[in-house]
């Protein structure tokens, strides 16, 4: 090992060193992982191991106490307790970031992924324990979520014996060259374009001020809203704190945190949407609403989606996850995003047949969502290895791996 694992957020490594191994995954960079690191509620780190010939493989990580993670979306023995299945102990390491729920497995390029995520494997399974002993037979529970169908394989067929476990869908929306216009093309029911142009209008026609700012400028507004929208949907946390976590966002990220404020006249803001732009990508980050005075003119969808896919030089929007439904019937491509637990000896290893019913419960449930869902899930990727539960036997490659 070339550095310790929690050397800082990069685990040692220069943020140029690590970009090499990012290869342009955003919500792995280091400028990310370095504006994760300013939260509380856990320790960043990051393995990185070199490889057999040259180059390198690294993940980020992230050490929480049991009940340490204050992100519901990250409590791995909450998600699959609730999910009916065995789940390791609670605390230990996150084998991910803690914000963007999208992980990749990174490697410097040209090098053979299958080597790398078994280089990667011994690495975090091997490391000490970060918080001090856990008491648990096989020390601290090591597990990665939102984990890419890709990453998944390779770490099977470098030996990972549990199962995968669904934990929700990734959604992003293309743009073509041809911009707005032609990205309505591409919707092709002519009930959903017509839907998104009466969205478009309602919105205009309600009379809101919407102002492009950056975030340093605005983190005030930034995080009232994001803090009424957090309450909203279970996440507890006061305004002061949200307010105060995005003055050392704001501070970190300079002018590349951009925000999108709309208002009623002179009034305060009663919408905001955060986002990044990485190359052509805009990144969508928070959303936040005064829901009470808002006038039902599709104000989400508006900001979030309509606005950011009419900048120039925009070719895709990031929306991450949650609201899978509304993201498809506006033409996002889903993907499905995966836990893996790579603890030794892993509880959940001997229950395949139980993680292959949820797995296939879980895309039932979304395809009945909406024939636009269910468009969307029509994919090999979804059928295969969702539905019908064929993954690799540990130690086997499949294509593409």
């Amino acid at each position: 090992m070339e550095a310790d694992y929690f050397t800082g957020p990069l685990g040692g490594l220069t943020d140029a060193e690590w970009d090499e191994t990012a290869q342009g995954h955003f919500y792995s960079s280091a400028f990310w992982l370095r504006l994760v690191a300013l939260e509380p509620g856990a320790v960043s780190g990051g393995a990185h191991v070199p490889l057999p010939g040259g180059g390198r493989a690294a993940v980020p990580l992230a050490a929480t106490e049991p009940d340490g993670m204050t992100n519901p979306h990250l409590c791995w023995h909450d998600q699959l307790t609730e999910r009916g299945l065995p789940s390791p102990a609670s605390g230990g390491v996150l084998v991910a970031q803690r914000r963007g729920y999208l992980a990749h497995l990174l490697t410097t390029p040209g090098a053979d992924r299958v080597e790398a995520a078994g280089a990667l494997l011994e690495a975090v399974r091997s490391m000490p324990d970060p918080l001090g002993p856990s008491g648990a037979p096989s020390g601290p529970a090591r597990v990665a979520m939102y984990l890419t169908t890709p990453d998944v394989l390779a770490l099977r067929a470098a030996g990972v014996r549990a199962l995968p476990v669904a934990l929700t869908a990734d959604a992003s929306l293309a743009i073509p060259e041809g911009g707005w216009e032609e990205w309505l093309t591409t919707m092709g029911s002519g009930h959903r374009r017509r839907r998104v142009r009466s969205e478009v209008r309602k919105f205009e026609q309600a009379g809101y001020r919407v102002e492009h700012r950056v975030l340093r400028d605005c983190y005030a507004d930034v995080g009232r809203l994001a803090a009424r929208t957090e309450q909203r949907y279970g996440i507890a946390g006061s305004a002061d704190a949200y307010i105060e976590a995005f003055r050392k966002h704001a501070e970190l990220a300079g002018d590349r945190a951009e925000v999108l404020l709309c208002s009623l006249g002179d009034k305060p803001p009663v919408g905001c949407c955060l986002y990044v732009r990485d190359g052509d990508t805009v990144y969508l980050r928070a959303v936040g609403f005064e829901y009470e005075q808002l006038l039902g003119a599709a104000e989400y969808f508006n900001l979030a989606y309509y606005i950011p896919a009419r900048m120039p030089g925009v070719r895709r929007l990031h929306a991450g996850i949650a609201t899978p439904g509304g993201k498809a019937l506006r033409g996002a491509d889903l993907t499905p995003l995966w836990l893996l637990d790579l603890t030794p000896g892993s509880p959940l290893e001997g229950h395949e047949a139980e993680i292959q019913a949820h797995n296939s419960a879980f895309v039932k449930r979304l395809t009945a969502e909406s024939p636009a869902v269910a468009k969307a899930l029509d994919t090999e990727e979804w059928q295969a290895l969702c539905t019908k539960g064929e993954w690799p036997t540990p130690g086997s490659r499949v294509a593409g791996v």
